[in-house]
């Protein structure tokens, strides 16, 4: 009976070791996959993962971002669910995440859109930059991407013209978006924005679609202060057009010269021999000289009808202009602006 006794208080002795044993490794093992194992800036909640990073990669990232508490922890949940490499994309982390949440968020893919926003865009330079900033897509690779002939004709564009494709706008895309992706999505929206209804206003102008914006880039860089205006200039400069005279745009000699510190055009600029010239030639430039917004483009296919040949920005430096039927009139506000700068002290 004793012995009985004893093995039975033996083989409960090894019970309790045992349950407490799996008791220990149940609560270590939970801990390590459901306990919170992250610290969060609640400033910038995202971490932004590279195309091609492995679990190295993301790793050093955690720490380096100081959010990982536990590394060790960590990389057990991400063995035991077998995961090496996540996806790319901006992920946004919630305080108090555990393993589990993390490496279930960081496989998933489900990454949170970036609003892209790309506006005061002149040169394809400016574009590939403005957009490289928001990407992963890198600056030097966007900008090759904008200035390559054969993509420009496989959009029904050249060289010239193919920066009227990207209208500016603030537009959902995912962060690790490639520079050809970019270009797609653009060509898209392009597409989307040109409906019947515009495209019918720009064939009453005679105009492709290309040439509106162009035109409309003229008169954004005109009139870049007070949108109201701009259906008025872009109605003087179809005036212009109709009556086969120079477009005579201030704006396109700073383009042809690349100097955009420009205050003031002088004699000099319109002796620069460049197609860009309106003051030498005739048309419209070959392409445009900023990306103008929509108001813009809608400006001129919804011009303001009037008989308007002339203007001149007004001497109160208010942003608006002086318009005039005859050159002489014309002369009498240009004569009041140049005084007006000569007494500003601004000569160039």
């Amino acid at each position: 009976m004793k012995k009985k006794n004893k093995r039975f208080k033996i083989g409960g002795l090894v019970f309790l070791l045992l349950f407490v044993a799996a008791g220990y490794l149940f609560v270590n093992y939970y801990g390590k996959i459901f306990s919170a194992n992250t610290s969060i800036n609640k400033s910038d909640p995202y971490i932004y993962v590279n195309t091609g990073a492995n679990l190295d990669d993301l790793v050093s990232q955690l720490e380096e971002q100081k959010i990982l508490l536990d590394k060790q922890s960590f990389l057990w949940v991400a063995d035991q669910k077998s995961f090496t490499t996540p996806k790319p994309g901006k992920y946004r982390l919630k305080e108090g995440m555990n393993n589990n949440e993390l490496v279930n968020l960081l496989r998933s893919g489900q990454q949170e859109p970036v609003k892209l926003t790309f506006n005061t865009i002149r040169t394809p330079k400016d574009l590939a930059g403005k957009v490289g900033k928001q990407l992963e897509a890198d600056s030097v690779e966007i900008l090759k991407m904008l200035t390559d002939k054969a993509l420009a004709d496989k959009y029904g564009f050249n060289e010239k013209t193919f920066m009227t494709l990207f209208i500016p706008n603030t537009y959902e895309v995912y962060w690790n978006t490639s520079a050809e992706e970019f270009v797609q999505r653009m060509a898209r929206e392009y597409k989307a924005f040109w409906t019947e209804d515009r495209k019918a206003k720009a064939k009453a102008l005679n105009l492709s679609q290309s040439e509106v914006s162009i035109l409309a880039s003229i008169v954004q860089a005109e009139q870049s202060e007070h949108r109201d205006e701009r259906p008025k200039v872009a109605g003087l400069y179809v005036n212009r057009m109709k009556k086969k005279m120079r477009l005579q745009s201030d704006p396109t000699l700073i383009y042809a010269t690349g100097d955009f510190s420009i205050k003031r055009v002088l004699n000099k600029h319109m002796q620069m021999d460049s197609p860009y010239n309106t003051y030498m030639y005739a048309g419209l430039p070959p392409g445009p000289i900023n990306l103008p917004e929509i108001s813009s483009i809608d400006a001129v296919l919804e011009y303001d009808k009037h008989d308007y040949i002339y203007m001149c920005a007004k001497a109160d430096f208010s942003g608006y202009h002086n318009f005039s039927r005859s050159f002489f009139q014309h002369n009498a506000y240009a004569k009041a602006y140049r005084n007006e700068l000569n007494r500003r002290k601004i000569m160039k």
